[in-house]
């Protein structure tokens, strides 16, 4: 069977758009968010009981791919019957039902991108427990960016959700730099027992502003075609089945920004100087010195 391919990235790192791009290549199939591998038993994903704290839209994604997979689409219809599919499965686990669903698209290379995957170190190596051969992509933003970004998802509910807090001067302020480095610091942990062969850096902006050159790239690194026609096929995320608003009882499994607008226009995005206040923060401070030196090490330049 194909081994598959993780992107492990942070939210609002252009995961959804590039997953939705490498999904369309012609021996791919793009994976909605499924989150398998924050549980130990599929059922933790309905009782609550889960470190992940499982809400009902984090159960979108896989409720939707095993509608499109199994029934070939999604309606509401299909979508009770996913519901019904994942209940037989209960007692599985979560790297058992991701298996059974790679067996299920073979010979295509699924794309698996969850950033719920990347913000514990237990997640990410049940993944590697699981799949030890697969490919490893390390997909990163300008921590400048990154956290703006984060910063107006739920009024910055996301960094708080993940204790990004800078405690200082007998302040605690939200601060998403924090879970910028602590993130990728654990990424780079998992990567150091990857081969080098089954991994790969790629900074979203260079695919934003060189999309068939980033994506040659990729695809030879996957053994995937790289011909002009499976890269002009790579530009149009907005194609795939889940990169679109799905039916009521499961209406997202992506980015909602995504899906509002999930048509690719290449552009050269602004990075911020590394020592600009950063826009979220009152008190004019800028990227902590450890932020700094790792965001260097990853090609963003002062």
């Amino acid at each position: 069977m194909t081994q598959p391919l993780f992107i492990l990235a942070l939210p609002r790192s252009y995961t959804s758009l590039i997953a939705g791009m490498l999904g369309q290549h012609p021996q791919a199939f793009g994976l909605p968010e499924l989150n398998l591998f924050t549980v130990d038993r599929l059922l933790e994903m309905w009782d609550g009981k889960s470190d992940a704290g499982f809400s009902k839209f984090q159960r979108h994604g896989i409720l939707r791919a095993v509608a499109e997979i199994y029934a070939g689409e999604q309606t509401s219809n299909t979508v009770e019957m996913a519901n019904h599919w994942l209940a037989a499965r209960q007692s599985r686990s979560g790297t058992e039902v991701f298996q059974e669903i790679c067996q299920a698209i073979a010979p295509l290379m699924a794309v698996e991108k969850s950033p719920a995957h990347v913000t514990s170190a237990v997640y990410l190596e049940r993944i590697y427990a699981a799949y030890p051969d697969a490919f490893y992509m390390h997909l990163t933003r300008h921590p400048t960016n990154q956290g703006n970004s984060v910063m107006k998802m739920q009024e910055g509910g996301y960094a708080l959700s993940v204790n990004s807090i800078d405690y200082t001067d007998n302040q605690a302020i939200i601060d998403p730099q924090l879970a910028w480095h602590d993130t990728n610091l654990n990424i780079m942990e998992l990567l150091e027992k990857i081969p080098e062969r089954q991994k790969m850096h790629v900074r979203g902006e260079d695919v934003m502003s060189d999309p068939l050159g980033s994506l040659a790239n990729i695809c030879r690194w996957l053994g995937l075609r790289d011909d002009i026609e499976a890269l002009e096929d790579m530009l149009h995320p907005e194609l795939s089945p889940f990169a679109c608003v799905g039916p009521i009882n499961a209406l997202f499994g992506n980015d909602p920004n995504f899906l509002r607008d999930p048509v690719f226009q290449p552009h050269v995005p602004k990075q911020p100087h590394l020592r600009a206040p950063l826009p979220w923060r009152m008190d004019g401070a800028c990227l902590k010195a450890e932020v700094q030196k790792m965001a260097l090490e990853f090609g963003y330049q002062h």
